[in-house]
């Protein structure tokens, strides 16, 4: 076959998730970052596609950022807020604020970054730099008038809102040009339709999958890291050294993981229409006994990331020079296929073209795939696999990455050998079967290990917390002393704590404001869970687990490369 007629199918998948920053004892969201991406990124996400009707994709939707949005749903229509930001924004008096009101404002509203966010808006640059000439925390917020604290937030929503929505809403055309003395009444329009952008958030991506143009995948319900939950020693498969909680096992997880998974399905069909056919595992996870679970709930596929498959083929001597460009099932697992991503374009388009003109990336991208179609053999086309954060990397690109994704979808769309596909759609049309291995070597798709969530000293610590609470919940539970609207909030709870988020943050190796936010807000959903299970709470819930460190991440921390 000439390198002309050969072809490449494409799967691109975009994870979508946020972890719940919900105090569930009061209803306060503590940070603002799901409704903030919601604004920018699922909303520019979903126009991206709506614009290039012929790119098709695989979005992964994590139920708890789904409850979030729906949550900040509720709360535009009932008018009672529980996001301390938005009620700053809504404020009827910003003169009258106290000075702790002043000093949140100040923190949130502050990049720490100032050309990322601030400086490509000449008029927020200004609020930024006026602010940092006092060089004065406390000076500075009782320095300011309430007219500088308008100007501060609406600048601040308005840098977070998705480009397209700038280029198609009027409304922000007309603040974006009013530039300052903003009032009220622009404050209550501006939250209007914040409002109204995340109540078309879920419909949109329903209404893309209904037409056929993207799946929607799902990952169990709060995002635990679940081989870890099955078994701790999954861990010491990648890295046989690392040290492990001294807790030996987590009580009971394998029922926790199917709780997961199965309120993980309960969710996809009451918001999409209909069960989920893939299920993208939190931070591609994967362990031959998980995949033996996803199998038994009937999943068609799952995914993880290319140095999994690796580590699993030299285990087995398996490798060789195309085993990333197709699918693989592990025994043990009928019928579930595992897509595996390439590490090297997926970090391209996460951590470098952000660097790079639209156009120069675009190309790049498609040459790439040229080299792949090109080396592979001449009767096995192969499906190249692009997964990763679909949020968070967006604004490191101009304009949130518009530019980027009119080259890219539009390079793609244009070559007559490039197809893209859903996972679902690609195991239809390649019926003949996937190549099989006796097992896998548990890991992830950062290092292909799981150092981001256990082995470190803190992280450890939060596991044996995480442990002796479910301990306590079995006892509670089994006691049959809480009612059934106490069962129901105690399992809700405790699958918050069980979220994998709070363990990626923990160690001297992140920012030191993002691990105090994570610790903080993971002891008290533990204390909440024993408040909820009619427990003293114990007293080492009081003390931080980790500080972090002052050091600059590569994006904040929030993504990772593969290796």
């Amino acid at each position: 076959m000439s390198d002309a007629k050969k072809k490449l199918d494409l799967i691109l998948l975009w994870h979508m998730h946020q972890p719940d920053y919900r105090d569930h004892l009061t209803g306060e969201f503590r940070r603002p970052w799901t409704y903030l991406h919601a604004l920018k990124d699922y909303t520019d996400m979903a126009a991206h596609l709506e614009r290039h009707s012929q790119v098709h994709a695989v979005v992964n939707f994590v139920p708890v950022l789904l409850d979030q949005i729906e949550d900040y749903v509720q709360q535009f229509d009932s008018g009672v807020l529980r996001d301390r930001l938005l009620r700053l924004l809504a404020h009827d008096n910003l003169d009258a604020l106290d000075a702790d009101d002043r000093n949140y404002i100040v923190a949130t509203c502050i990049p720490g970054d100032r050309g990322r966010l601030a400086q490509p808006f000449p008029h927020f640059d200004r609020l930024y730099k006026l602010y940092r000439q006092l060089d004065d925390d406390e000076l500075a917020t009782r320095y300011f008038s309430g007219a500088y604290f308008a100007d501060l937030l609406v600048w601040y929503h308005l840098a977070w809102t998705g480009e397209t929505e700038r280029r198609s809403q009027p409304l922000l055309a007309e603040l974006l040009a009013k530039a300052q003395n903003y009032t009220l009444q622009d404050r209550r329009a501006l939250l209007a339709l914040i409002g109204d952008t995340l109540r078309r958030v879920i419909p949109r991506y329903r209404a893309l999958a209904e037409r056929g143009q993207i799946e929607i995948s799902t990952t169990p319900h709060a995002h635990p890291l679940a081989p870890l939950l099955l078994s701790f020693a999954s861990a010491r498969e990648a890295q046989p050294d690392i040290p492990l909680p001294l807790a030996t096992e987590y009580p009971g997880g394998r029922s926790r993981v199917d709780a997961h998974i199965l309120t993980a399905k309960q969710s996809h069909a009451a918001r999409f229409g209909q069960p989920p056919r893939g299920i993208w595992p939190a931070e591609g996870a994967l362990s031959t006994a998980l995949l033996q679970q996803f199998a038994g709930h009937g999943f068609l596929w799952t995914a993880s990331s290319e140095a999994v498959l690796a580590n699993s083929l030299r285990a087995y001597a398996r490798l060789d020079a195309t085993y990333l460009y197709r699918p693989w099932q592990v025994e043990g697992a009928p019928g579930l296929s595992i897509f595996f991503r390439d590490e090297k374009l997926s970090d391209l388009i996460g951590f470098e073209y952000a660097k790079w003109h639209g156009r120069d990336a675009a190309q790049h991208f498609v040459t790439q795939l040229e080299n792949i179609r090109d080396g592979a053999p001449a009767n096995e086309p192969p499906v190249v696999c692009v997964f990763l954060d679909g949020e968070n990397a967006w604004e490191y690109y101009p304009y949130n990455g518009y530019h980027f994704f009119e080259d890219l979808y539009g390079l793609i769309d244009a070559q007559d050998w490039l197809h893209t596909c859903t996972c679902t759609q690609w195991l239809a049309q390649n019926p003949q079967g996937d190549d099989v291995l006796p097992g896998l070597v548990a890991g992830s798709w950062v290092y292909g290990t799981f150092s981001t969530w256990i082995g470190d000293a803190a992280k450890n610590r939060a596991w044996d917390l995480l442990c002796t609470a479910k301990q306590s919940y079995d006892l509670v539970m089994d006691s049959g002393r809480l009612d059934e609207a106490g069962r129901a909030a105690a399992e809700a709870q405790l699958s918050v704590c069980e979220g994998s988020d709070w363990f990626w943050w923990f160690g001297d190796y992140n920012p030191r404001e993002a691990v105090e936010s994570f610790d903080q807000l993971f002891r008290a959903n533990l204390a909440h869970l024993y408040r909820l299970l009619h427990l003293a709470e114990p007293a080492q819930l009081a003390v931080p687990l980790s500080r972090g460190g002052d050091i600059q991440t590569e994006a904040g921390g929030t993504m990772r490369r593969a290796n």
